[in-house]
């Protein structure tokens, strides 16, 4: 079976992710998350891509972007995760000892207006949902925790958002999701699925060809042709 189709398109949002493989750990110790600080500074500086909001969590790490140029994001992406490995494997001297992730990164489009912020707040609530910090502007690598004390990481690092935050966002951000939410979440984040409202999502399938996101996996059910 064939990689899915997924799109990466100059000026269209995206939510990414990629996890460890095996899930296993790989950010150990608060150098590991403050070299892979570095070395998203450093895919930003060299790619052409803008960088809303992001997570790094103990097995994974979620980015929200938007490609300047079609076909950037991929690049941003695959640079990001063989760097991060060629590096890990340096340090901790497993060279020749596997894979550091699952594979390449996963992705889906999200749309510009409230679902945007709903991606975000999910992404940036990433390490309160696993009970990693006690309230979510807390976790020092999340663009929450950046953006909440305007470091030198925000002003570097970041893009303005399309859409202003909540006025009360860090509250926000605490609350969780409805039922409805976390169920359109899920769904794009196994399937890759277009997130926003039903309309865009149709119209962003047809557009960039992801009617595979959208079937069922496996095998098609045999049907009996002499019922």
């Amino acid at each position: 079976m064939g990689r899915p189709k997924r799109a990466d398109v100059a000026g269209q949002i995206y939510h990414m992710l990629n996890r460890a493989n095996s899930r296993t750990t790989i950010f150990h110790k608060k150098e590991d998350y403050d070299a892979f600080e570095t070395l998203m500074a450093e895919a930003v500086s060299s790619f052409n891509v803008q960088l809303f909001s992001y997570c790094i969590m103990p097995n994974h790490w979620h980015f929200v972007v938007s490609p300047n140029v079609d076909g950037e994001m991929g690049r941003f992406g695959q640079w990001v995760t063989l760097t991060h490995t060629q590096r890990y494997h340096a340090h901790y001297d497993t060279v020749g000892m596997g894979h550091l992730y699952q594979g390449r990164y996963k992705s889906f489009p999200v749309q510009s207006d409230e679902h945007f912020l709903t991606l975000s707040r999910y992404v940036e609530r990433n390490p309160f949902t696993a009970q990693l910090c006690s309230s979510p502007e807390q976790w020092e690598w999340d663009s929450l925790f950046h953006w909440n004390r305007q470091t030198s990481v925000y002003q570097s690092m970041l893009s303005v958002w399309p859409i202003p935050r909540r006025s009360n966002w860090v509250e926000w951000v605490r609350m969780e999701f409805s039922e409805r939410e976390q169920n359109q979440i899920d769904w794009s984040m196994r399937r890759g699925v277009p997130f926003g409202s039903e309309n865009w999502v149709e119209s962003m399938v047809r557009k960039f060809d992801l009617e595979s996101t959208m079937r069922p996996r496996g095998r098609p059910r045999k049907t009996n042709p002499n019922p």
